[in-house]
């Protein structure tokens, strides 16, 4: 909806009020402009987001790009994540050697949970460090805990919001998000600002259960297309560069800006 400036000088009357009003000068279309451009960047980016009520009891009553959003799996659920049949049933071991990691890489793991694939990673970047994000400080205890008791040194917890994962700006080789982006509640608040912590060559790795495929045990909204991961990623400004289908149930996709 555009803004007019009725409704944008009062709300500036702390700050951006007093110089244009202070002259008798009627506003010039520049100024205007750099009013209605800060005013821009004071609201949140809601592009894509519809609320109404959830077709389906395990989303929310938020729809991204015609999406539901998930719930959002509790602490409760960490012994699920650390199952013993986990590797063969996802192919974990596939997915770390698809990731071509180099020993200095800075990786993000977003949603690591109780931090499964934070420390798998760990040895595979001995130069390198995990960021190990979660927005449940559960989740991080269990993480710190773990790191202790193995003295592992080079996966720091680090807590997460939202619509932020607190990554360095510029500083991460990949960020990568399992079975977790389907439960963002501000998913392209988050993937602007994972977006914003790539270094140059930096990466995205996207793994997702199959939605194409019925046979994936899993229900449909923890699932997520090719096509709707791709237009998902597109909006922030990141584009699809590989899509790697050796995992038995889950879509490996690789983003980059």
């Amino acid at each position: 909806m555009p803004f007019s400036l009725k409704n944008l000088l009062p709300v500036g009357a702390a700050g951006l009020l007093l110089g244009p009003l202070a002259c008798t000068q009627p506003l010039t279309e520049s100024t205007a402009a750099q009013l209605v451009e800060q005013q821009r960047r004071l609201l949140p980016d809601t592009s894509g987001y519809e609320r109404r009520a959830p077709q389906d009891p395990n989303g929310i009553s938020t729809y991204y790009m015609g999406r539901q959003i998930a719930h959002v799996m509790g602490h409760e659920g960490a012994g699920w994540l650390e199952r013993s049949d986990r590797q063969q049933e996802e192919g974990t071991d596939i997915l770390l050697r698809e990731l071509h990691l180099k020993p200095t890489d800075v990786v993000a793991d977003i949603g690591a949970g109780t931090g499964y694939f934070s420390f798998r990673i760990s040895p595979l970047v001995p130069k390198g460090k995990v960021l190990a994000v979660d927005i449940q400080p559960e989740m991080l205890t269990a993480l710190r805990e773990t790191a202790e008791k193995r003295h592992i040194h080079n996966v720091i917890p680090v807590r997460g919001t939202t619509t932020n994962p607190n990554l360095p700006a510029r500083g991460v080789d990949l960020v990568l998000i399992v079975d977790a982006y389907h439960e963002f509640d501000h998913p392209r608040e988050m993937m602007q600002a994972i977006r914003s912590s790539l270094t140059a060559t930096g990466r995205v790795a996207l793994v997702e259960y199959r939605a194409e495929d019925p046979k994936v045990p899993i229900k449909r909204i923890h699932k997520m297309s090719v096509a709707q991961a791709r237009r998902e990623m597109a909006a922030v400004g990141l584009r699809l560069t590989d899509s790697v289908e050796t995992l038995p149930q889950q879509h490996l996709l690789f983003f980059r800006k």
